[in-house]
């Protein structure tokens, strides 16, 4: 067994990590026993030098130490194969290996996953990496081998993607590259039957927002015969979805000239342009302000984290309502609004209000109808609830 440096903790300070939950915060630590490097395996033990779990310290932030072990062993090559081995298998048991139609989904989600730390995205070929702690950053040549190894024939390339995600200790050393290529594919992948362009390398997290999947084959229902606003619409994921489910008009309105250009490049990849579609590199609100009422049936607001720490989590939520306020004063009667927030520094209750809020301001009756999340190769620990990030409600508005 190696011997690992030891971070003990102060009294009382044990009781998150007994519960399982992957953190350990500065405040906690009553000492330690060894030297402390950047991104090393630490074990973390309580005041009266009970083991607790194992995982990689951290010099930079509130959060020391990652947790990647309850279970004191040793942190090699194996234990790290027989994790990924491990996310793999619940991608097959939820049905999105050898998927016909689809074939974009997350193979690791950090904390979900037991890897804090580690997003892994598989594009049809394509493998991404994003790194958020130097501890996982420092294992991107093992888990390439990895990769390689238990994905076989259905990897052709991993790229690394972390220069913007890595902590600032770590970012001087990092740069986005392909670690692995056999093979570039075309970046066209399939989600429920619908083909996207993917840019891994300059598009927005991994290249494509995976986490909606499930969420704009929902908007498919929804969208037959409807006029469809797709608001901060990034590539046109839910403009497609509209179209798919027999939209009669969608617009999709985003910041981004490069986000438009992919947007009306997907629906013409879809569609050949033989559809009522258009697309507006503006900013949204100032289309939203200048929207008239009764224009649209469906209206899709999915903007980015306005609050990424809980510093900005007023100003966010204050933009939050703003949206979904003007959605609500101008949608049809009759109108359903998809309505989310990413968001890991607003809860679901937070999210919930807000959307109280920006309703009671105008009057109208609305009902939930549903509550969403991010896909299921997103998985939640149940010990640790912050992993649930993507807050989403389907609203009725009479």
């Amino acid at each position: 067994m190696s011997d690992y440096t030891k971070i003990i903790l102060k009294p009382g300070k044990d009781k998150s990590v007994q519960r399982f939950h992957p953190w350990v915060f500065s405040g906690a630590v009553l000492g330690v026993t060894g030297e402390l490097n950047d991104g090393d395996v630490v074990e973390v033990y309580d005041a009266d030098k009970n083991y607790l779990a194992s995982g990689h310290y951290q010099d930079e932030g509130s959060i020391v130490v990652r947790i990647i072990s309850f279970i004191k062993k040793d942190i090699n090559k194996e234990f790290w194969k027989d994790k990924f081995v491990d996310a793999i298998d619940l991608r097959k048991r939820i049905g999105l290996l050898d998927n016909k139609q689809t074939n974009a989904y997350r193979i690791v989600h950090g904390e979900g996953d037991e890897m804090p730390g580690l997003i892994v995205d598989y594009y049809d070929g394509i493998v991404v990496m994003q790194f958020h702690s130097f501890g996982m950053y420092l294992l991107k040549e093992l888990f390439t081998e990895i990769l390689i190894d238990v994905m076989g024939d259905k990897l052709e390339a991993v790229y690394n993607k972390s220069s913007s995600t890595l902590p600032r200790s770590a970012k001087v050393s990092s740069k986005d590259e392909f670690l692995y290529k056999k093979n570039i594919p075309e970046n066209i992948i399939l989600e429920y039957g619908n083909k996207y362009f993917v840019d891994v390398v300059e598009g927005q997290k991994t290249g494509f927002f995976i986490d909606q999947r499930d969420n704009r084959k929902l908007l498919e229902i929804y969208s037959k015969d409807a006029n469809v606003l797709n608001m901060f619409c990034y590539t046109g994921g839910f403009s497609v979805a509209a179209l798919k489910g027999g939209a009669k008009l969608v617009h999709s309105v985003d910041s981004s000239q490069k986000a438009i250009d992919l947007t009306n490049k997907n629906i013409e990849l879809n569609f050949k342009n033989k559809v009522n579609h258009e697309a507006f590199a503006t900013d949204a609100f100032d289309f939203l302000d200048a929207l008239q009422k009764d224009v649209y049936d469906v209206i899709v607001l999915d903007p980015p984290a306005f609050s990424k720490h809980l510093q900005s989590k007023d100003k966010g939520l204050k933009g939050y309502k703003n949206i979904n306020n003007k959605a609500f004063y101008n949608i049809k009667k009759g109108g359903i609004i998809f309505t989310f927030s990413c968001s890991q520094a607003i809860s679901k209750e937070d999210f919930k209000t807000m959307v109280f809020s920006a309703a009671a301001a105008t009057g109208r009756r609305i009902k939930i109808l549903h509550q969403l999340s991010q896909g299921p190769d997103h998985p939640i620990s149940i010990y640790h609830p912050e992993g649930d990030y993507l807050k989403g409600l389907v609203l009725y508005v009479d």
